[in-house]
């Protein structure tokens, strides 16, 4: 009863303020951008004259820059638009990019530019704002054709919750969580499947997020590396890491200049021949958006995948979605810009669905908790002798054969994506027309050296290894 009370008074007290308050002060607070203050004087001034263009425009605006009602916002702009108003396009035209209607955004900019030509800063405002969005547009046309089967709106803070990996597949986690710590930062980590190997974010001096990795010594984490030491050559926060079960493929999300949002995906693989990572390429949409789009997994187990975005939710929920990788990127084919848009910001996931297809099954398989089996744990079988084979690190007792060994294990995931993706390009090759194989022929050839090279790399360490720890054990 007294929460009730003490909500009508507040209610009461905000209304009885707002009456008292002039016109003229709501226009000064509007200049100010105090708009919360000013909305209820307008509101109010706009029950007695509801066609006023002025007050349409300004009560407008106050709604939208409070996170009121957008669609109400946009109505009342589009009166204050018809009597010419120039800021009246300009926040249309912020509207219509939030709803990724980017062709109407281009015009509102365009009227808003025309409507202040003789004001360089205005001008420069809009032309900001139209060259952002004409990006966008671009964009919206090479959106992938990805199956979006699954979404799901969670609590920020528990969104992990919603990634149901097979153990196969690694774990996900809050760093705070797995190491124990009181960071505050919603920082991630994925550890892999045999827990030998961890990719996390932490904060460093410059309150960066940057992606680190440490490897399992025995009965602990160490030798702590920065994943990129250039940063991927991106600016800002690297966060939400994930390996696929290559051992090769990163993905994680960071924030940079040029970020379509916030957090944008990224996909990147390890060179080992140069011990880094190669230039990462930033995910298309729908992966991708206005918004903050993070956190892409991946189940090769099971064939699905999941990532979070916080493209149109409530402050402190995201929306998990659940979609089936593509073995290509192929993208949406369409002449209509309005259905591609659509598709970019992911309006319907039954969108993206292929007719006649049932995905009951995978939505299910995808939702449901993996059970965790209860098995001896073998890290691998590596043969010494006749007489010795290892199945974990701790087996070693030759520290140069251990540090290689870990080294074997890398090139020997290398080596397999690459001989994968061989097999892929000549299968593609002999499929391809005249022109596509002369295109073709310099990959494979490239490819195939590095096959050649990875391969006798991985014979040379074998040999290394096994010489180093005979040699130490007495054989």
């Amino acid at each position: 009863m007294k929460t009730i009370y003490y909500g009508l008074l507040t209610f009461f007290s905000v209304s009885i303020a707002a009456s008292g308050q002039t016109l003229e002060e709501a226009k000064t607070w509007y200049k100010q951008k105090n708009f919360a203050l000013a909305k209820p004087v307008f509101e109010r001034e706009l029950q007695a004259k509801p066609t006023d263009p002025s007050l349409n425009l300004w009560y407008g605006v106050s709604l939208y820059k409070t996170g009121g009602n957008v669609n109400e916002a946009e109505s009342h702009l589009k009166v204050a638009a018809q009597k010419s108003l120039p800021d009246a396009s300009l926040y249309l035209g912020d509207i219509y990019t939030t709803k990724y209607l980017f062709t109407q955004a281009v015009a509102e900019y365009d009227k808003y530019a025309k409507l202040k030509r003789t004001d360089k800063e205005a001008l420069a405002a809009a032309n900001e704002r139209k060259a952002k969005v004409e990006k966008y547009l671009q964009l919206v046309h090479r959106t992938e054709d990805v199956q979006i089967i699954d979404s799901l709106v969670v609590d920020k803070d528990k969104f992990l919750k919603a990634y149901k990996l097979s153990p196969a597949s690694g774990r996900l986690a809050p760093v705070n969580e797995l190491f124990n710590t009181k960071e505050k930062a919603a920082a991630t980590a994925y550890l892999n499947e045999k827990g030998t190997k961890i990719y996390y974010s932490r904060m460093v001096q410059d309150s960066v997020m940057k992606l680190y990795s440490m490897e399992k010594l025995l009965d602990q984490f160490g030798n702590e590396k920065q994943v990129s030491p250039s940063s991927f050559g991106l600016k800002g926060d690297e966060n939400y890491p994930f390996v696929l079960t290559d051992g090769v493929t990163l993905y994680f999300a960071a924030k940079d200049e040029d970020s379509m949002g916030g957090y944008d995906l990224f996909a990147t693989r390890y060179n080992l021949d140069k011990d880094s990572y190669l230039v990462p390429e930033r995910l298309n949409m729908p992966f991708n958006s206005i918004y903050n789009d993070y956190m892409l997994a991946i189940d090769e187990e099971k064939g699905v995948g999941w990532f979070a975005s916080d493209r149109f939710q409530p402050e402190g929920k995201v929306c998990v979605y659940t979609f089936i990788p593509n073995s290509q990127v192929k993208p949406v084919e369409s002449e209509s810009t309005d259905y591609l848009s659509a598709r970019a910001r992911i309006l319907s996931i039954k969108d993206s669905w292929r007719t006649g297809t049932n995905y009951t099954q995978l939505i299910a398989l995808a939702r449901k908790t993996p059970e965790v089996k209860v098995e001896k744990k073998v890290d691998f079988t590596f043969v010494i002798n006749d007489k010795a084979v290892y199945h974990s690190l701790a087996d070693f007792r030759n520290s140069n054969a251990r540090e290689l060994f870990s080294q074997l294990r890398d090139v020997e995931k290398t080596l397999a994506a690459q001989k994968n993706d061989l097999e892929q390009k000549r299968i593609s090759y002999f499929q391809a027309d005249a022109d596509t194989k002369r295109q073709m022929t310099q990959d494979i050839l490239s490819l195939e050296k590095e096959t050649e090279s990875m391969d006798a790399k991985q014979k040379q360490l074998t040999i290394q290894v096994r010489n180093l720890e005979n040699k130490e054990i007495g054989n």
